[in-house]
């Protein structure tokens, strides 16, 4: 038995789709103003039950096969480890990103690895036109022919190029800027970008055909569009990385196939996007070692990598000395400062202290707080640490030096790396640490040593 449906006039918001019975200047969800229109409103609708057929009906869960789901490789390893061993049949993946951070450049590469593999791939650019893609292409070497272009901006004429070219992969850049017909308001819009994912997303499940879909960022950096359509997908990756550096890293923030701890890591050329497997040599210098630097093991996702912080000191007579930091955090900086003079008596209020990383990376885990102080006080002594030591701990207010997550994987890298101590929680605390470094070295001049 069929429902039976109503149709009332009604008022609704074209950005984030509220309701309202009369006319109203503002948005009461998301207090936009003048986003409400008149549209139609189904209303009344009584739902009929159909009964399910054998073929669906309801199973047990210990009777459901546990084989796991097939995947196929996307071409390129560094994104395959990031969506979990690579991509699953009927998989809808959002892969959103900063403007101009290299996402179309990506999945063309993907595009034209996928191709290479033989798989016919559809790539539709609705923010740019056929002889652009076509010149990007040549830049980096991504053309084969089982790799279709079209450029479009409806969707129901990119329904119609699936069913002409039946692709086994389809790429979508952007979705923001694809509109329906069927919706109103303008492309990118809450209404728009949620019926052109859910459409996208349905094709690509009756057909097990996987679909990459682009997305645009807000300038806080969150998913441009209705919160939804992170539901809806079922990856959400995240493409970042400077500008002023070519360190580009791809991180799962959703995966329903895989974990979402792992890190992909590329580098940005002038020919285009290429893996970097072992970004160990990224963060580290190249020159001799000098006093103010020390190596620490940081995570990202699952990898661990060794960066090096490095620490510049002058004395200064101003009554608020200069504290300059890039790639880590000022706050907690400041905080290593005021525990080294109190707790280690290494003297730092009279100087300007400039503490940054190599590479720039940014280090946010409390895991580098103890390189940070063995940076800062190896420049004020005017000593470099020994060059085979790598430094993991977290500094608490009293100078205790605090164990950290994943302490044996920190310690294998390093010993990957060749470096033959680790200093960490072991030494107990911040003046038991420089204690133990201070062995390593010559005797220094009385007033230039710490009084421990």
């Amino acid at each position: 038995m069929a429902g039976k449906r109503a149709v009332t006039a009604a008022y609704r918001c074209t950005e984030c789709g509220w309701t309202a019975a009369r006319w109203v200047g503002r948005c009461g969800e998301c207090q936009q103003w003048g986003t409400v229109v008149e549209a139609a409103t189904a209303t009344g609708i009584v739902q009929a039950v159909v009964p399910a057929s054998p073929a669906r009906s309801a199973v047990p869960i210990t009777a459901i096969d546990t084989a796991e789901t097939p995947r196929r490789t996307s071409g390129v390893g560094e994104f395959d480890r990031v969506l979990g061993g690579g991509i699953v049949p009927g998989a809808a993946i959002l892969l959103s990103g900063e403007p101009g951070v290299g996402k179309s450049t990506l999945l063309l590469e993907v595009a034209v690895r996928s191709a290479h593999a033989g798989q016919r791939v559809l790539y539709i650019s609705a923010e740019e036109s056929l002889s652009q893609v076509r010149l990007r292409a040549e830049r980096t070497g991504a053309l084969h022919d089982e790799l279709l272009l079209a450029s479009e901006t409806d969707l129901a004429t990119i329904l119609g190029h699936i069913d002409q070219a039946r692709p086994q992969l389809l790429v979508v850049d952007s979705v923001q800027t694809v509109s329906s017909g069927l919706v109103d308001g303008a492309p990118g819009q809450p209404s728009q970008v949620r019926e052109v994912a859910s459409t996208l997303i349905r094709v690509a499940k009756e057909r097990d055909l996987p679909v990459i879909l682009v997305g645009h960022v807000t300038k806080d950096g969150q998913v441009a569009g209705p919160r939804m359509l992170e539901h809806l997908v079922d990856v959400v990756c995240h493409f970042e990385g400077d500008r002023q550096t070519s360190l580009r890293f791809v991180r799962s923030l959703k995966n329903r196939f895989g974990a979402t701890d792992e890190v992909g890591c590329f580098d940005m050329t002038g020919s285009g996007i290429a893996e970097v497997p072992d970004p160990s040599a990224l963060f580290l210098g190249h020159g001799s070692r000098e006093p103010g630097s020390c190596v620490t093991i940081a995570l990202e996702g699952r990898r661990a990598l060794p960066v090096e912080v490095q620490a510049l000191t002058i004395e200064t007579g101003a009554p608020n000395p200069r504290r300059i930091v890039s790639g880590v955090d000022g706050a907690r900086v400041a905080m290593i400062l005021a525990v080294l003079e109190k707790r280690a008596n290494i003297r730092v209020s009279n100087q300007d202290v400039y503490v940054s990383t190599v590479g720039g990376v940014r280090l946010v885990e409390p895991a580098a707080d103890l390189a940070i102080a063995l940076a800062v006080s190896s420049a004020v002594l005017g000593r470099a640490n020994p060059a085979q030591v790598a430094a993991i701990g977290e500094l608490s207010l009293s100078g205790e030096i605090r164990a950290v997550t994943q302490r044996e994987q920190r310690r294998a890298e390093a010993a990957r790396l060749g470096y033959t101590r680790v200093v960490d929680q072991s030494s107990s605390t911040l003046r038991g640490a420089l204690r133990d470094l201070a062995q390593h070295h010559r005797p220094a001049p009385d007033d230039a040593r710490p009084a421990f």
